[in-house]
């Protein structure tokens, strides 16, 4: 209840301060006019309602996430698929992509496990993403994501496709009861095996958990603490079982409906071809975007926006 009040209170807070910008705005506008001098304000106004006008159309997004789990914090977690070095390097960057985003979209990250790719790239990385609606907004981006180039590991410079998953969950609040019976849980603990520098621990504080009832399996060694590690990965092992839960009860729906859905995370989302041409395309939207570049340095704000706004209307359907 307290929470659900803080984020009506949110709300509240951020159109109240829209329409003091609006006030602000015509107040200038007003001056300009009584001054006769409206050219002066002219590149001001401008900014002004550009601003404006973002901030209405993230808040107008952020009502598209009537999800109880949309408002918390995301886990993120890429994978690459078959390929060795090649799939490896698309995850790597990948993570770049969606820590660029972040960075964009002022949410704080949080590298918990990072395990490197032999040669380069990454074999799996999981992130912690803190912020209001960061999973609202990430889940779009859960499922496969393909990549098409001219390799640089090739030397017969060959065009090559290369496969990652992307999987994305929330973080599961302590007032949700996930119970979880010690008796069922395998705890290992390893050296860390991170890139090198303040990554690599010389003690064995990296924890991995092993759900044995579902196999379900997480690893956290980005902290120095053996403790804090275990605090986390059991954090996201909650998050991991609470899904499994979810996922169960959508089969059964669909089962009594006679309906069958596909799984988000399991099909191709997005395409980013970069030979014989350059162009990001969602597979599910039909979003474009000419300027792959740009939308691997974490521009996906429109793609995100296109996936909540089909989304939105197939719930009203």
């Amino acid at each position: 209840m307290l929470s659900k009040r803080g984020q009506l209170q949110k709300s509240v807070d951020s159109w109240t301060a829209l329409d003091q910008s609006r006030e602000d705005l015509e107040v200038l506008m007003e001056m300009g006019e009584e001054e006769g001098d409206e050219e002066s304000v002219l590149a001001e106004l401008t900014e002004g309602l550009e601003t404006l006008e973002k901030k209405v159309r993230k808040i107008e997004l952020a009502a598209m996430l009537p999800g109880p789990m949309d408002p918390n914090n995301a886990i993120l977690n890429i994978h690459p698929g078959a390929g060795g070095t090649e799939s490896q390097d698309w995850a790597q960057m990948l993570l770049r992509m969606y820590l660029r985003w972040a960075e964009r979209s002022g949410y704080k990250t949080d590298i918990i496990d990072y395990q490197p790719g032999e040669e380069a790239g990454i074999k799996s990385v999981t992130v912690m993403l803190y912020g209001e609606n960061a999973y609202g907004y990430l889940k779009a981006e859960a499922g496969i994501h393909r990549l098409v180039r001219i390799s640089p590991y090739d030397a017969n410079k060959k065009r090559h496709t290369s496969f990652t998953a992307i999987s994305v969950i929330p973080e599961i609040d302590d007032n949700i009861e996930i119970e979880v019976d010690e008796s069922d849980l395998r705890i290992d603990t390893y050296r860390s095996s991170g890139a090198g520098g303040q990554h690599v621990n010389k003690t064995d504080s990296a924890v991995r958990i092993t759900h044995l009832p579902t196999g379900t399996v997480v690893q956290c060694q980005n902290e120095r603490s053996q403790y804090k590690n275990k605090s986390f990965a059991m954090k996201v092992l909650r998050a991991r079982l609470y899904e499994l839960e979810q996922k169960k009860l959508s089969e059964k729906k669909e089962k009594i409906g006679g309906e069958k859905k596909a799984i988000g995370w399991g099909h191709s989302i997005r395409s980013y071809v970069l030979h014989p041409y350059r162009l990001a395309k969602d597979v599910r939207t039909k979003l474009e975007v000419g300027n792959v570049d740009d939308v691997l340095d974490g521009n996906l704000d429109c793609f995100i926006e296109a996936y909540l706004l089909q989304a939105s209307g197939d719930n009203t359907n």
